[in-house]
């Protein structure tokens, strides 16, 4: 009778966090943002290029170092913002100021207004198995800012970088990250492109875990195979909280 009880109350505990999510979903959405590219002469002048979330104080964006790494084009006076808002008419924020880190691939923007915020967890490795989900923008917001949910499961916490067999497989990227591996998420859910910088979070209370990548990681663990996996990869938040410490 008490195993009975025992496998009852696992199976009630499960699909209790499973129901979460629908409520949980749209608490999330006011703090998910777009990262685009802005031309003022353009057509259109608006180009999103990945997603983004706000954490505290509210006028801090993270996104990936990728999504804003290379320059904006100074002859047709671009330049990167934030875009908040929902559907076809986004409220467009200037870029005040970034701080990056490459070798993690994350970005923090910092904005004007204050933002709904997502809480972050703390520097501890998220157990697996644990339920997650992300909010973004997995095709860069074509139709306009319409953010959409994946659920996912955390399947391991692997290296960065695995060992190669063939010395012809290395390039720079893989040399740096075998000499300072660190650990990553790897997920069963399937992410795209444009979902590089969405916050993962926990099923169970919203809060961020992890920033979805779809480069960095990618290029690295999956250098070998000739075609993508449905295997999605996230940065822990113990490397955002360094980020976010520096001055």
């Amino acid at each position: 009778m008490k195993l009975f009880w025992i496998t009852c109350l696992g199976i009630f505990s499960v699909a209790a966090t499973a129901n979460n999510l629908p409520q949980l979903i749209p608490q999330i959405k006011p703090a998910v943002v777009a990262i685009a590219l802005y031309n003022p002469t353009g057509s259109p002048r608006l180009k999103l290029i990945g997603s983004g979330f706000v954490v505290a104080p509210g006028n801090q964006i993270v996104t990936n170092h990728h999504v804003v790494s290379k320059l904006p084009d100074e002859s047709k006076n671009e330049r990167y913002v934030v875009l908040s808002g929902h559907g076809q008419v986004p409220v467009v924020h200037p870029i005040l100021s970034r701080k990056n880190d490459p070798i993690h691939d994350l970005a923090v923007l910092k904005i004007t207004a204050t933002l709904p915020a997502l809480k972050l967890a703390d520097s501890e490795y998220t157990p697996e198995g644990t339920a997650l989900a992300f909010t973004g923008y997995p095709i860069t917001g074509v139709l306009g800012l319409y953010p959409a949910t994946h659920q996912s499961t955390l399947s391991a916490v692997t290296p960065i970088a695995i060992p190669q067999d063939n010395s012809k497989t290395l390039n720079p990227k893989t040399l740096r990250q075998l000499q300072q591996p660190f650990m990553v998420y790897q997920l069963d859910g399937t992410a795209y492109p444009g979902n590089s910088g969405s916050a993962l979070y926990r099923q169970e209370d919203g809060v961020v875990v992890a920033v979805i990548n779809m480069v960095l990681v990618k290029g690295s663990r999956e250098a070998v195979l000739s075609d993508p996996s449905g295997i999605a990869y996230a940065i822990p938040v113990v490397h955002l909280h360094q980020l976010l410490a520096q001055p």
